[in-house]
């Protein structure tokens, strides 16, 4: 065990942002809060065989990426809120260290190396986060409303009076939120707010476990004109999501690039950071070069995210996602924009998929795959049983995109498709869609 007078030397950061040393032992420490160059004293928490995870308690050398953070509510401490873990660490190298991730995972887990590593996609640091579901806790005790996030590894939510990746205007809100909840007669059984916010509108989700009354719809119409949100109504699942209050602007993106609009449901799954989606899909289009003549399928289509900016493009794309609602929205999200002629759409689950199921889809010049965390695959597996028992009739699409938010997952897949399915893994790069946090993003192309 590592001793309480001794140095540490951190030598990296890990995925979840923790300082990497070796004891005297030659025992892996993960410790909060240190970065790589800096000589550290700790406190063990947890301890197994073959690591051990600490706080830092002393430091002597500190590192020069090391920064203030900016929010007063950052911290190891008890209390501290869980929402970002590397403010303390330079912007710069945040994105360095999540490429450097994506890379690892390449290398370590796939046994993939990119033929070019393609420069980080990078946007604002700050009120980047247009998606946020923040908790909400009625403290008796206190006298007192809580709405933030949760604090460090803990259920309880953190004490917030601002947050700087959230936009301004929504980070004032925080403390009239709270008075606001704190005057409503259901104020015990309000448990969460959703926040989504479009190109014109600020939309919030109120989650509700009893009807409303009359006096709080009041109080909700009263904040809504007060602060320019829109109000939407949550009784049950997510199913049950309706506007309170019809008229107003529609909630909805825009992707200037290939002049789409694409209107959305507060608690639809959209990209939390809309200007690196518009980066990300620019760059995703040029990556697959996608020519007039082409049919393309996007597996994992969503709203149409990438299908519709690529039906501006190719002859035709075939949309593929796992629930029939989100196909229909898809229909008619094409419809809205133009793009129906050339586009179509199917329903099916993506985990669960063979060979033949591929076959059943035609032939396609291209693909774009942007998976859930869980990855693609059953989608890998098909190609790679192809390559290996060829049918009549199949045809390899040339060029696969894949958009990854878990590269472990990505570095699986790609193991796949470079040493079964016959592919080339010719570039990858990282996305960073979420500053000051250890989320990474990332995009990769194979080539046969």
């Amino acid at each position: 065990m590592t001793a309480r007078d001794e140095w540490l030397t951190v030598e990296s950061l890990d995925i979840e942002a923790q300082g990497v040393a070796h004891n005297s032992e030659g025992k892996v420490v993960f410790i909060e809060g240190a970065l790589p160059g800096e000589q550290v004293q700790v406190d063990v928490g947890r301890k197994k065989n073959q690591w051990e995870q600490a706080t830092m308690r002393e430091m002597r050398r500190e590192s020069a990426q090391r920064v203030r953070p900016a929010c007063p509510h950052f911290g190891l401490h008890a209390g501290a809120c869980g929402g970002c873990k590397m403010q303390h660490l330079h912007g710069a190298a945040q994105v360095a260290i999540k490429q450097r991730v994506l890379e690892d995972n390449m290398a370590h887990l796939g046994k993939v190396k990119p033929e070019r590593m393609l420069r980080p996609i990078e946007g604002p640091t700050w009120g980047y986060r247009l998606r946020a579901r923040l908790s909400v806790r009625y403290v008796p005790k206190k006298g007192t409303v809580l709405v933030g996030f949760h604090e460090r590894k803990s259920r309880y939510v953190a004490d917030m009076g601002e947050c700087h990746v959230l936009p301004r205007r929504v980070s004032d809100m925080l403390i009239p939120l709270r008075e606001l909840i704190g005057a409503m007669d259901g104020r015990d059984r309000l448990p969460q707010i959703e926040l989504a916010i479009g190109d014109a509108v600020t939309a919030l989700v109120l989650r509700h476990l009893e009807p409303l009354s009359a006096a709080d719809v009041r109080r909700l119409r009263e904040f809504a004109e007060r602060h320019g949100v829109q109000w939407w109504l949550q009784p049950k699942g997510p199913e049950t999501v309706h506007l309170m209050d019809e008229g107003g602007p529609e909630l909805a993106y825009t992707l200037p690039e290939f002049g789409l609009t694409m209107p959305f449901k507060p608690t639809d799954f959209t990209q939390v950071n809309h200007q690196i989606n518009t980066v990300l899909v620019g760059r995703a289009l040029r990556l697959l070069d996608v020519q007039a003549d082409e049919r393309v399928i996007d597996w994992f289509c969503g709203l149409g995210n990438f299908t519709l900016p690529l039906a501006t493009r190719a002859r035709e794309v075939l949309g593929i996602e796992g629930s029939e609602v989100l196909v229909e929205r898809s229909r008619q999200n094409a419809v809205r924009n133009g793009v129906a002629e050339r586009t179509s759409f199917a329903a099916r689950n993506l985990f669960e998929i063979g060979p033949e199921d591929l076959m059943s889809y035609g032939v396609a010049d291209k693909w774009l795959v942007d998976p859930p965390r869980e990855g693609a695959f059953a989608l890998a597996k098909a190609l790679a049983d192809l390559n290996e028992a060829p049918r009549e009739g199949w045809r390899f699409p040339r060029r696969i995109v894949y958009v990854s938010c878990n590269p472990a997952t990505l570095a699986r897949d790609a193991g796949l498709l470079v040493h079964v399915a016959g592919y080339r893994c010719v570039a990858a790069g990282a996305v960073n869609m979420f500053p000051h946090t250890a989320h990474v993003e990332s995009i990769a192309v194979f080539e046969r």
